[in-house]
């Protein structure tokens, strides 16, 4: 019979780096020779990936798989749940959505999803040689401890030794390791094998007699102090990064603006910009928006609430003012459903609105329907004017997560999808105004096609005249997973963490 190793990394907060060490890990197992996958029962994001059947996971275990050199599959993130408010959230199982549903009613849904959790569980250890799994915030939360289905009791179910994960670019990170293990229950205190300090800046002697403390305080060892770093590209996880990011250095000679909705999703769609050398500037307030030489309206959990954000916070007014005087914007999504004359929603499946004014620079008009569009495309495009000249006939691959369908007969079709995971498709999407200036589509990772993503940086500098084009820089995704496995591997005691997972 197989016997399948299993690995734990739970932090004592957020944001601690378990979505990056277990992206680490799963690079170093690779490099080891073994077939490995990621696992995390319950994510939190609105940053999610459609895997290649069709489902929906969080982006977190899309990095961490592409670490592990494996296609992404519902299995390594069985329940997702996306907020639709500060008390409700939609649950994806299994890469389609189950129910919308309160904060309070869903922990008391979470008993009917252990089984689905552990069954996926399951079929990953048959498949591969060690899973590593990722917790979600804090084991020793005490108010959620009973119902939770992604720290503590995935690892009692499975035998699973825990590494505890602090962030002590924070503070307090001796008193964080030290009250999450007085919090737990004895037998949970058991499968914790050993401490692990994260995103360290300066001298680690210096911490020396702390790292001894904290083995002598609590019997278990340190197994490691991982750097802070900034210098290796991975796509993050969660919007808190936009809050923590640093302000962006490029000295490119493009500046474009990222509306920075309260429900952004999928804002990783816009990393190659900045890998280009692009100064993208995230933007909440009217007085952040500057000049900038494209303005993007992105991905959105809740079009009808953002949009309603935006004119509340003079955000429209600023767009509507700047593309009325020819800066061109692009909408992604939920920023390509609030650039159309109107939201239909007979059937409230957002909100209580049964019709929306959108922002009017496209001429379409969006429906939302109850079922949940989502998948993989590869496609053409169509038009041949402004940001999309010179790209007639290019292809590119994207993904699709909607809940709407945008028509239109007046305006130019952007895209023709050519195929999906289930074979041929010929459908179009998206559409471009007749100046080229105002492009709306529902693909996801558009800007991740390089040769698509560098055609129209240059026929924005065509536009604004500063100059010929450029070849701008391409993203080697395994090179990036490369050094960071590098970093993780020097910082911890690997011969250790082995030894861990056999015993």
């Amino acid at each position: 019979m197989k016997k399948t190793k299993t690995l734990m990394i739970q932090g004592t907060t957020s944001s601690a780096g378990k979505s990056i060490m277990v992206a680490a890990l799963c690079r170093i197992f690779r490099q080891d020779g073994y077939k490995v996958a990621p696992f995390k029962s319950q994510n939190m994001a609105l940053n999610s990936f459609v895997t290649a059947e069709g489902g929906e996971i969080g982006r977190a275990q899309v990095v961490q798989a592409e670490a592990a050199g494996i296609e992404p599959t519902v299995d390594m993130n069985p329940v997702l749940l996306k907020p639709t408010t500060d008390t409700g959230c939609q649950v994806i199982v299994l890469g389609k959505v189950a129910r919308t549903i309160s904060a309070r009613d869903y922990y008391k849904y979470t008993p009917s999803l252990l089984e689905t959790v552990s069954n996926a569980l399951e079929r990953l250890r048959a498949a591969y040689d060690i899973v590593v799994i990722e917790g979600a915030g804090s084991p020793a939360e005490i108010n959620l401890k009973e119902r939770e289905i992604v720290n503590m009791r995935i690892a009692k179910m499975f035998n699973t030794p825990v590494l505890m994960v602090g962030d002590i670019d924070r503070g307090g990170v001796f008193a964080s390791l030290v009250g999450t293990l007085e919090l737990l229950e004895e037998d949970e205190r058991e499968l914790v094998k050993g401490l692990i300090i994260n995103k360290f800046r300066g001298d680690v002697t210096l911490i020396e007699s702390a790292l001894e403390f904290l083995k002598e305080r609590t019997g278990k060892p340190v197994l490691g102090v991982v750097p802070y770093f900034r210098d290796i590209r991975i796509a993050q996880e969660d919007s808190v990064y936009l809050d923590e990011r640093p302000v962006n250095a490029a000295t490119g000679d493009l500046e474009i603006a990222v509306i920075r909705l309260p429900h952004i999703s999928n804002y990783d769609d816009f990393d190659p910009l900045e890998e280009e050398g692009c100064m993208v500037n995230y933007v909440s307030q009217r007085f952040e928006m500057g000049n900038p030489h494209l303005i993007i309206l992105p991905g959105t959990k809740s079009t009808v609430a953002d949009l309603a954000y935006l004119r509340r916070s003079g955000l429209a007014t600023s767009i509507l003012t700047r593309a009325k005087a020819g800066t061109p914007v692009v909408g992604i999504c939920g920023g390509y459903q609030m650039l159309g004359q109107k939201i239909l929603d007979p059937q409230k499946v957002e909100s209580e609105n049964m019709e929306v004014a959108g922002l009017g620079l496209l001429n379409v008009v969006t429906d939302f329907v109850a079922e949940k569009s989502t998948t993989q495309v590869r496609a053409h495009v169509l038009a041949d004017s402004g940001l999309l000249a010179g790209m007639k006939g290019q292809e590119l691959t994207g993904y699709e997560i909607h809940m709407g369908r945008t028509r239109s007969e007046e305006v130019a079709n952007a895209f023709q999808i050519i195929e999906t995971p289930q074979g041929v498709a010929d459908y179009t999407d998206g559409v471009i105004n007749s100046s080229g200036t105002i492009l709306g589509t529902y693909m996801h990772g558009i800007f991740h096609n390089d040769s698509f993503r560098q055609t129209l940086l240059n026929n924005l500098r065509e536009y604004w005249g500063l100059g010929g084009g450029k070849g701008g820089s391409i993203l080697n995704k395994d090179k990036e997973y490369d050094k960071l496995a590098e970093l993780v591997r020097g910082s911890l005691d690997m011969p250790e963490i082995y030894r861990i997972m056999e015993a």
